[in-house]
């Protein structure tokens, strides 16, 4: 058998392979080739959404992939993972409220999130901020005063540090049990955990630049880092571009409208898939309670939405594995209708 022969093969299957690490990629452009053809202005619409929601975030991005490899490169993600670890539970409130003051969307969050795992923050502390940073920051509050009214806006702030500390406390618990030890997926854990470069001692150098190991390990660590959150927020964006367009909000209305305890929890099963912008949702939860809908409802619509709608949700895929993904969309699921059941109980 020739030598042409035998390299063929192993061209494909290294085109294969190069292929599958890029199906993100590929599903992007797919979508957009689709719309093309069948849908023209929402595929012109949905690729500037996507290039304007990129760029908003992208200050967010270049910070945390900046970060995380800054600490790699320095040798203080071992020590960063030993500090929290010291008291797991003074971590998780941080993390919730933080994740409550924190100016992050549900997408926006996801570089921040990204650079604590990668270097090395315990899962519990960072689901407590992961899940509590969307649902509430200081412009929000301002901003929900005038419209839905102080006790509904104090219950959402309350409600996001609850759910951060239910969500935290519930993977502690289950660590504690030997379950979730490895949470991340290959993906976001950089070149310098798999096989790229190494550094040259354990020691910590934050001025890592003045070792050629440590630029080595900075730059590929960077590297790795953004073009992985980049290629999944590109399309968490797109998913989310097709769901404004194509999920009316007179839709969510009609469907949430009324008392009742069974509303609470259809909104909490109708806000876990529907995207839900914070800051687009308070007009529309205004309208919905002046026409009938229990503030309960309105409650766990908001946080369900906010915490763990589609757009949100793919980039989570994107980070953990399997069960730590199943775990944080009911989480999401639990807390909200949980907080929704308890503000009705109040305010009802």
């Amino acid at each position: 058998m020739s030598e042409q022969s035998l390299r063929a093969p192993s061209s494909v299957a290294g085109l294969a392979r190069r292929l599958g690490r890029e199906r993100v990629w590929l599903t992007v452009a797919g979508i957009l080739l689709l719309l093309v053809l069948t849908e023209p202005p929402q595929a012109s619409a949905s690729l500037r959404f996507v290039l304007v929601e990129l760029w908003s975030i992208a200050p967010f991005l270049l910070l945390s992939v900046a970060s995380a490899a800054w600490l790699k490169a320095a040798g203080a993600d071992r020590l960063i993972a030993r500090v929290v670890g010291l008291s797991p539970g003074l971590a998780i409130l941080a993390g919730a409220a933080l994740g409550a003051l924190s100016p992050f969307c549900s997408c926006g969050v996801v570089p921040i999130v990204a650079a604590l795992l990668t270097v090395g923050v315990p899962l519990p502390a960072v689901m407590a901020f992961w899940i509590a940073s969307p649902l509430m920051d200081p412009e929000m509050f301002l901003l929900m005063v005038p419209i839905v009214g102080l006790q509904f806006t104090l219950a959402k702030t309350a409600a996001a540090i609850a759910m951060g500390l239910l969500s935290g406390g519930t993977v502690w618990a289950l660590q504690r049990r030997g379950l979730l030890a490895d949470a991340l997926k290959a993906g976001p854990k950089g070149c310098g955990g798999c096989g790229g470069p190494k550094l040259p001692s354990g020691e910590t150098r934050w001025a890592f630049w003045r070792e050629a190991p440590r630029r080595a390990l900075f730059g590929a660590e960077a590297a790795s880092a953004g073009a992985f959150l980049m290629k999944w927020l590109a399309l968490a964006f797109l998913l989310e571009s097709l769901m404004i367009a194509w999920l009316p909000q007179e839709l969510v209305a009609e469907t949430l409208g009324g008392q009742g305890p069974w509303t609470i929890l259809l909104a909490g099963l109708v806000g876990v898939p529907a995207y839900l912008n914070g800051y687009a949702a308070v007009p529309l939860i205004a309208r919905l309670l002046d026409g009938g809908m229990a503030p309960g409802a309105a409650l766990t619509f908001m946080l369900a939405g906010g915490a763990s709608s589609i757009p949100a949700a793919m980039a989570v895929w994107a980070l953990v594995k399997r069960p730590v993904f199943a775990l944080y969309l009911g989480l999401a699921l639990a807390g909200s209708v949980l907080c929704g059941f308890l503000f009705q109980a109040v305010a009802g």
